[in-house]
């Protein structure tokens, strides 16, 4: 029995797999048990953003687990405390809730966002407004959060208490905010959702109707944040703060990890006891993830993803001109996304074969998520195979 057939006699069918087995990676390639190279333009779902097996990261990985992998949140440890550091100096936030994913991150920002109003005697606001196409987890009540109908199908009754508005429709947000809304909650570049960024006017507006009515603002950068869209979170590109943000897949590099950042006031919501959880920012995750955030957080750095996320975005605008199923091409940074007039799944299937990995979501959209480290001769050589599966 090979691994295909062992995944699929003993593990719960809840994907949809390629038929390929990954075995060894490096940087920006992959390797099947076939020996055939991939370029990777995924990157884990925008998890390994360092590339695959980066020295910092396997370095750090082997000295800890040397060291001391788990001890529960009941003690203090060194790797936990400098990364709640590095992350509240790089931020907005004064604290850090350390998880094991986005939805668990998420998740927290959900109870910490509800349970602030609630420690309140005069005021018991519990209703979320997130927006339609969203994605938030796939717990229960992060999936409640969703505004994708099909990410909620089958799992009623739902958590009650979500609210769902059009993306960057500041008129239709307005009319659902009450005196039960809590907090609106929102990736400033949504990604499963289609890659849509936020609109520059509709954000800052978004903050000013939260300072007005005294509402919570939550950024989910799950996925826009640590380097994806250019600059560290992609609410750095709006000049606008949150008063929560949720953090995850890159953070690690591969490894689970999430945080929930806050400001010192709304991270009074939560006391010993009202929240935790038993192997979130355990020494071995927290170690990765400081080495991740001083190596993206790194100005040059930051700077160079800038570039390749412009020339990514010019490259595909070469392509636009030269096929009329390409619709609109969209994005921030390394997190890009081109909507077609077809199956994007076809061509997922014909690019792979080529050697090349993108992804598609919402049927008709090419997601390109690559490593922060891609080089431009990888770029080109995606834009040539693209050209050749289009034609």
């Amino acid at each position: 029995m090979n691994t295909i057939e062992k995944t699929d006699k003993y593990v719960f069918n809840t994907y949809s797999r390629v038929q390929t087995v990954f075995v060894k990676g490096r940087g920006a390639s992959l390797w099947d048990e076939d020996g055939n190279q991939y370029t990777d333009f995924l990157a884990g779902i925008a998890v390994c953003s360092l590339g695959h097996c980066h020295p910092a990261v396997a370095k750090a990985v082997c000295d800890q687990a040397n060291e001391l992998v788990h001890v529960s949140n009941l003690y203090y440890t060194v790797p936990q405390a400098e990364l709640a550091r590095l992350l509240v100096e790089k931020s907005f936030a004064d604290r850090v809730f350390f998880a094991n994913s986005g939805a668990e991150a998420n998740e927290a920002a959900i109870k910490l966002a509800r349970r602030y109003f609630n420690e309140r005697e005069d005021d018991k606001r519990f209703k979320i407004i997130t927006m339609e196409q969203s994605f938030h987890g796939r717990t229960m009540a992060t999936l409640s959060a969703t505004g994708q109908e099909k990410i909620r199908k089958g799992f009623d009754p739902i958590v009650d208490g979500f609210i769902y508005v059009p993306f960057n429709d500041m008129e239709a947000l307005k009319k659902n905010i009450d005196d039960s809304v809590c907090a609106v909650m929102l990736e400033p570049v949504q990604g499963e959702g289609g890659v849509i960024p936020a609109d520059p006017v509709y954000l800052k507006n978004v903050r000013k109707i939260c300072n007005d009515k005294g509402i919570l603002l939550i950024f989910d950068e799950v996925q826009s944040g640590m380097g994806r869209c250019g600059r560290l979170f992609a609410h750095e590109i709006y000049n606008v703060k949150p008063d929560i943000m949720t953090l995850a897949k890159a953070l690690g590099n591969g490894l689970p990890i999430g945080a929930m950042l806050a400001s010192e006031k709304v991270s009074k919501g939560f006391v010993p006891g009202s929240h935790a959880t038993t192997f979130g920012g355990t020494p071995l995750v927290t170690k990765v993830a400081i080495e991740v955030v001083k190596i993206i957080s790194d100005p040059e750095f930051l700077n160079e993803c800038r570039e390749k996320g412009n020339y990514l975005r010019e490259r595909l605008a070469f392509l636009k001109e030269r096929h009329n199923l390409i619709k609109e091409i969209r994005g921030k940074g390394l997190l890009v996304g081109m909507e077609i007039d077809g199956n994007a799944g076809k061509i997922v299937s014909k690019c792979m074969e080529k050697g090349f990995i993108i992804n598609a979501i919402q049927d008709k959209i090419l997601r390109f998520a690559p490593p922060l480290i891609i080089k431009k001769e990888e770029i080109d050589g995606l834009i040539e195979t693209l050209d050749i599966v289009m034609e």
